[in-house]
């Protein structure tokens, strides 16, 4: 896989800061020797960057201005070129590069110029258009200051929360196979999902719930109840997102009847403001990829044992909180 110098250098801090070789390793999807070389490689010269070797084939036809500005055109959306989409492919850039600079060029050479820029193919974040980045600067200047002071004056635990709805349905990994044969890979077809709650410190706690219904006010408040106990001295400050079953009035009253519980919303729109999400992100694209549950009740239990896993590793839940935007706010 591609690596971008971010990537390189997010992997050799999180080796500086304390995290295993294996832990990087698994953290960024990249091959163990692959993580040594980068450390090696630094600890040499100081920095991450890639050496470019001189290629020994026909040099490009772009110059440098003209890929200046083929870098300051693909930051944008592609829709803004005409495309129906904001995705980039590498057809689409040639296309831009033919039409705007007037220059032909291959596909391999295309994504030889991208990777020399330090870009990579990869899949990107959603952000909803109904969010209101006015509302999400406001939470960050005003709301995060008085989490914190909160936090201080209680000696209190900070936790994110969420919910989720896992699928029966097993997300596909790649897997090696036979040129020109299809690989086939068994799921079952049977409809469902299991409900869950969790919520997720910086310091690598995770504390979650399944259910077998759709979660509502009373199964928020049974959680919240569930975290208090399992905290029995400690003043909880926590941060969950405005769902009607977080924000009801039974929800409310039960918050405020809690002298040790104090609670902050999100602003509407921003699970990536929440690393709570990343915690669901893991559970459903790697730790159940390619599940072979085939009812609810071994669904139920596989998502049990991969949560109790998940919560025995520390380093893995830090490592996931770190990647969420406002993280930097509470580490």
């Amino acid at each position: 896989m591609y690596s971008t110098l971010e990537i390189r250098e997010s992997a050799v801090k999180a080796y500086l800061e304390g995290y295993s070789v294996s832990d990087v390793s698994k953290l960024y999807h990249i091959h163990r020797a692959t993580v040594y070389r980068w450390i090696e490689k630094y600890e040499k010269t100081g920095h991450c960057e890639r050496k470019q070797k001189p290629g020994s084939g026909r040099p490009t036809k772009l110059t440098k201005s003209q890929i200046k500005k083929l870098t300051r055109m693909i930051l944008k959306p592609a829709s803004k070129f005409g495309f129906e989409t904001d995705f980039w492919t590498a057809k689409r850039i040639i296309q831009i590069i033919r039409k705007k600079l007037k220059v032909r060029i291959s596909k391999s050479r295309m994504c030889e110029i991208l990777h020399e820029g330090d870009f990579s193919y990869k899949k990107p974040e959603k952000r909803y258009y109904e969010a209101d980045p006015k509302k999400q600067k406001e939470w960050i200047e005003k709301v995060i200051p008085k989490i914190k002071k909160m936090v201080k004056k209680y000696n209190a635990l900070l936790y994110f929360e969420d919910e989720a709805s896992v699928s029966m349905c097993a997300v596909l990994g790649k897997t090696w196979g036979p040129i020109g044969e299809t690989v086939i890979q068994k799921s079952t077809g049977i409809r469902g999902s299991i409900s869950a709650m969790s919520a997720i410190t910086s310091g690598g706690a995770l504390i979650f719930r399944l259910y077998e219904k759709r979660i509502c006010s009373a199964e928020v408040i049974e959680f919240l109840d569930q975290m208090l106990k399992h905290h029995p001295k400690r003043h909880l400050v926590v941060i969950m997102d405005q769902a009607t079953p977080h924000i009801s009035k039974k929800t409310k009253d039960f918050i405020q009847s809690k002298k040790r519980l104090h609670v902050f919303y999100l602003p509407p729109r921003s699970p990536e403001f929440n690393p709570d999400e990343k915690v669901w992100n893991y559970l459903k694209n790697q730790a159940l990829k390619g599940h072979q549950a085939k009812s609810k009740e071994e669904m139920k239990g596989l998502v049990k044992k991969k949560l109790g896993k998940m919560s025995k590793c520390p380093t893995l839940l830090r490592a996931l909180f770190k990647r969420c935007e406002v993280a930097k706010f509470f580490t």
